[in-house]
């Protein structure tokens, strides 16, 4: 990691003190995301929330984290790692506690956005600590796969804390990430080491290009998210808006001394390649996700804790992303291990496919476990490939690209999910046009995964040096 030109070299008991401390944010974020996920219900019975609304209470938290992700990732390129990282976590860790506390709906939606805001900041700062303190190369690999092996847990697990703290008070959702963050922050103080004043910052920041590029992704990710309820005249237009900001975007920074984002930086392939698979795959996921808690809720009336409880088998991902993904990855490389994740993917959701009315829990483990296996060949190795070969002073920038590929293709995938599975579903609501609902809906999540297969392939002529240990 530079600091005044000079270069910090991680080693040891610090190196891997710092990586705990990132991986305890990026736990703490995904927890966060699917606990809230699990408590919607009691919220709602609470705070007496209109479906609309309640839906605001998932959507507040995706417009801020897809909104400013550029943003976020280019501030601590320019502004330094570290008090990017410190700052947004305290953001993060007062107002998820003001969540908590919230009495009226628009409090809680509020509490989110700015979390949400929060989150977008303070990711790609963390996963830029990460890729400028280990080398490139083995080390930083299993870094990175470490660091999203716990994303994974956190979010897989949360499922499951979501579901037992619900059971006691829907707040504790909120107070829950508030006792971690502070711990998280207590330890990050003194872990994470000084970068000093980055140079990049003394030529000046783009206030243009700032402000038009967070305006055209809070457009783009509102249209996505709100498209089965605006309609699409107003979703073409908004997106349409978004379209020509993008535009504008492009042409400040053309001309701008110091650009908010180089383009040149999507020259290279390989990092196209893996913000499109991390897109596809982010799709396929959550819109598995969210079919399947509808089909176990609303259709099987399994309890959220008995929901959370089956999907706790994707969380093998955990596992295996720091233990079998880098040995797979120093034996064939990134690329290929990749493809295998996205094939993975696609049979996971095509065997979810013929789900019935009556089917067993033993009928849907394979989809679970195939799911996770998928995850953990996957989510890492799309990391190191979209960060691999990118100059030390971009890293935050190629964090926030992935992490908004992510975001952006999460919500993406439930917007397609949702207007294919309302408009597949018959206007009688019987158990049997549901089941007809969700499985036209599962055809979305399986597309996606075939796709990564097309794009991931394009990648295997260019197969990158393997790195053995």
């Amino acid at each position: 990691m530079k600091a005044n030109g000079q270069t910090f070299q991680s080693s040891g008991k610090l190196s891997w003190g710092l990586l705990f401390v990132l991986c305890g944010a990026i736990f703490l974020e995904g927890i966060d995301v699917s606990m809230m996920g699990v408590a919607l219900p009691a919220i709602r019975a609470e705070l007496g929330m209109s479906t609309g609304s309640l839906q605001w209470v998932v959507s507040a938290y995706v417009l801020g984290y897809g909104g400013f992700m550029l943003l976020g990732g280019r501030a601590a390129d320019l502004f330094g790692r570290k008090k990017m990282f410190l700052v947004w976590l305290t953001v993060f860790f007062a107002f998820s506690g003001l969540g908590g506390l919230s009495t009226e709906g628009w409090m809680l939606i509020t509490a989110r956005f700015v979390t949400g805001i929060s989150a977008a900041f303070m990711t790609p700062a963390g996963l830029s600590i990460i890729t400028t303190s280990f080398a490139e190369g083995t080390a930083r690999n299993k870094a990175l796969l470490v660091y999203a092996g716990t994303a994974a847990a956190g979010f897989s697990l949360g499922l499951v804390v979501g579901g037992i703290l619900s059971e006691i008070s829907w707040r504790w959702v909120f107070f829950g990430p508030v006792l971690l963050a502070f711990v998280i922050l207590l330890a990050a103080i003194r872990l994470i080491p000084a970068s000093g004043r980055p140079e990049a910052s003394s030529k000046g920041f783009d206030l243009a290009g700032a402000i038009s590029v967070t305006a055209a992704m809070l457009l783009l990710v509102y249209g996505v998210v709100e498209s089965s309820n605006l309609g699409w005249s107003w979703t073409a237009g908004i997106l349409a808006c978004s379209a020509l900001l993008f535009g504008l975007f492009a042409t400040i920074e053309r001309r701008s001394a110091s650009p908010l984002v180089r383009l040149g930086i999507f020259s290279a392939s390989s990092l196209v390649r893996a913000n499109l698979g991390a897109m596809l795959f982010a799709g396929s996921f959550f819109g598995f996700q969210f079919v399947t808690v509808l089909y176990l809720q609303e259709l099987r009336g399994w309890s959220s804790l008995e929901t959370g409880l089956a999907l706790l088998a994707v969380g093998v991902d955990s596992i295996l992303a720091p233990t079998l993904t880098p040995k797979l990855v120093n034996r064939f490389g990134n690329i290929p291990v990749i493809f295998g994740g996205f094939c993975l993917a696609a049979l996971a959701y095509a065997l979810f496919l013929p789900i019935g009315l009556d089917w067993t829990y033993a009928a849907m483990f394979p989809t679970m476990i195939l799911t996770g296996l998928a995850f953990s060949l996957t989510y890492g190795p799309l990391t190191i490939a979209a960060t691999d070969g990118i100059a030390e002073e971009e890293q935050g920038l190629a964090s926030g690209l992935l992490n908004t590929s992510f975001q952006f293709g999460a919500a993406l995938g439930l917007a397609v999910v949702t207007a294919v599975q309302i408009g597949s579903t018959s206007l009688d609501n019987s158990p049997q046009a549901m089941l007809d609902g969700y499985r036209t809906a599962m055809m979305v999540p399986i597309a996606a995964s075939l796709l990564g297969i097309g794009i991931t392939a394009l990648g295997l002529r260019k197969r990158s040096p393997v790195v053995n240990s």
